[in-house]
């Protein structure tokens, strides 16, 4: 037991690079610590990419199972985050290109309007307008603006230029001011 825990200590001590590469030379216990240091992040991204629950949770799992067997393939020169948010979004297209969603956000308000809070109205709204933004734009936002990645590592991710990505968030953050009416032309959007 006392030497389980010192092995845990040791993992948690090491770096991502460090921790694939153990697993890479048959570390059992390697890619567990990169699977728990990094699953929330994956699933935040895996649910915005989706915008279901359920999906983003298969996509998860598909996504660390692809990358526990592919390991190998890992050539070191991205961060294992860039890596892994790579396979996740990637896992998340091919889910998402096998199901068609049965229902839109703007089909149903799951919320009575007397019990809105504002933060909830908010929350719906910015999903609502990302649900209408062109795919490109929608992941090049949800990596750059709500996961904090840089511009360099989200084009990794997507496998665009730089630019491209620089352009698709200049869009996409265009067309959601007009989709929310941040000129103050009007009290909301139109959903």
């Amino acid at each position: 037991m006392t030497e389980t825990v010192g092995v845990a200590r040791e993992l948690t001590e090491l770096d991502d690079h460090t921790l694939l590469r153990l697993h890479q030379d048959g570390d059992p216990e390697a890619f567990g610590e990169i699977f728990r240091r990094h699953r929330d992040r994956m699933w935040a991204l895996a649910l915005r990419t989706t915008r279901d629950p359920e999906m983003a949770s298969d996509a998860v799992q598909d996504a660390f199972l692809n990358a526990f067997r592919r390991a190998g393939s890992f050539r070191g020169e991205a961060q294992v985050t860039t890596w892994l948010h790579r396979i996740t979004v990637n896992a998340c297209l091919d889910r998402l290109r096998r199901v068609r969603p049965t229902s839109d956000i703007a089909d149903h308000d799951p919320v009575e309007p007397r019990d809105r809070h504002h933060s909830v109205d908010v929350r719906l709204d910015v999903r609502a307008a990302l649900d209408q933004l062109p795919e490109g734009q929608r992941l090049a936002l949800t990596l750059v603006d709500m996961h904090g990645l840089s511009v360099a590592e989200a084009a990794r991710v997507l496998e665009v230029a730089e630019g491209t990505v620089k352009s698709r968030c200049s869009r996409g953050r265009e067309a959601m001011a007009r989709i929310l009416r941040l000129d103050g032309a009007a009290e909301g959007p139109r959903v």
